[in-house]
């Protein structure tokens, strides 16, 4: 029983190492060590990470000429095919994917078993929805061991002063569910982002981190995508530069939730759609970000205030999630069941 136990340990330490294929296997094929590290120091650590970047971003790093950066190229072809798979292989490696619990088993049912890895969520709705109050249960509930998940560390980005204001807010989370306090907070990884510059700038270390720690973070937070983009840009004259600039930071995004097998969570702001009242919709509000950020997102969450305490999330875009309705509640412990 021991023995068997520590093959299936074994064979789950080959899928991560297999998983995160270090950029230093280059060394084998003519890569330089200093080559290797300017890599690193642009947040691409992995093999992965350089297949997913253009060969324009990697001429960007200092000292990389076209032909270094076409040498590098040629280098990763050498450690893994660049290669079609078969839809199985797909299937098997989407035995990769877990589910984070959201702390209410009616939303967890929504969500057909939670916060998906290798995945972007978004949330959105107006002002106390519980889009930060699901953000700071989450920061708990992805330390728990579930099922087949093992838990796993946090990295969560604060463009509002969310969490920095109130970390002691993850205390009584922790109480519910029965952990250490001080051990929760530890396990939670925190930067402020203070311009939509600095934000792109932060996910260059979530790189670095996720890889320095392969497999320890399960879950990337951005409470909230957009706040810094709508102050540093105003105006339909910087429109098009803000959706080019957040594009760019919402690839990255997706890369890194692949790229990991991490779980990527973004809060999202609304605004008054002004043609609104032309087609008859019930509701004149959407979600900021244009189609930019609807395409990146994989779910879509919409939020909106219920009795009391409670709250209503609807699917409002998934590409396997059926368009539903779940109730949860806000309590002193985070995101919990409805109340009567």
């Amino acid at each position: 029983m021991m023995d068997q136990a520590l093959d299936e340990n074994i064979s789950e330490n080959d899928e991560e190492e297999s998983f995160f294929q270090d950029v230093d296997i280059l060394q084998k094929h003519g890569i330089n060590v200093a080559d290797i590290k300017k890599l690193k120091g642009a947040g691409i650590c992995t093999i992965k990470g350089i297949q997913m970047s253009t060969k324009k971003k990697l001429s960007n790093i200092k000292g990389f000429s076209d032909t270094k950066v076409e040498k590098i190229k040629e280098a990763c072809l050498k450690v893994v095919s660049l290669g079609f798979m078969t839809a199985l292989e797909v299937s098997d490696r989407r035995k990769q994917v877990f589910k984070i619990s959201t702390g209410s088993s009616d939303l967890d049912k929504l969500l057909a078993g939670g916060i998906e890895s290798m995945a972007i969520t978004e949330v959105f709705g107006e002002f106390r929805t519980g889009k930060t109050q699901l953000s700071h249960t989450l920061c708990v509930t992805t330390q728990i061991p579930n099922g087949s998940y093992c838990g796993g560390k946090v990295m969560f980005l604060d463009t509002e002063h969310t969490l920095n204001s109130r970390p002691d807010r993850l205390r009584p989370i922790a109480d519910r569910f029965n952990l250490d306090q001080n051990g929760v907070l530890d396990n939670v990884l925190y930067a402020r982002a203070y311009t939509s510059e600095h934000q792109a700038e932060l996910l260059d270390f979530v790189a670095a981190k996720f890889h320095e720690e392969a497999g320890v973070f399960k879950l990337l937070i951005i409470d909230s995508i957009m706040a810094l983009f709508r102050v540093d840009f105003s105006g339909r004259g910087e429109l098009a530069d803000r959706q080019q600039k957040l594009a760019q930071v919402l690839s990255r995004l997706q890369k890194i939730s692949e790229e990991y097998n991490v779980a990527v969570f973004i809060t999202n702001q609304m605004t008054s759609d002004p043609g609104a009242t032309l087609s008859f919709q019930a509701d004149p509000k959407k979600p900021i970000g244009g189609n930019i950020l609807a395409h990146a997102s994989t779910t879509r969450i919409s939020l909106r205030k219920g009795r009391g305490e409670n709250r209503i999330a609807k699917i409002y875009d998934s590409p396997d999630l059926p368009e539903s309705e779940a109730t949860f509640s806000i309590t002193s412990g985070g995101v919990a069941d409805a109340k009567d």
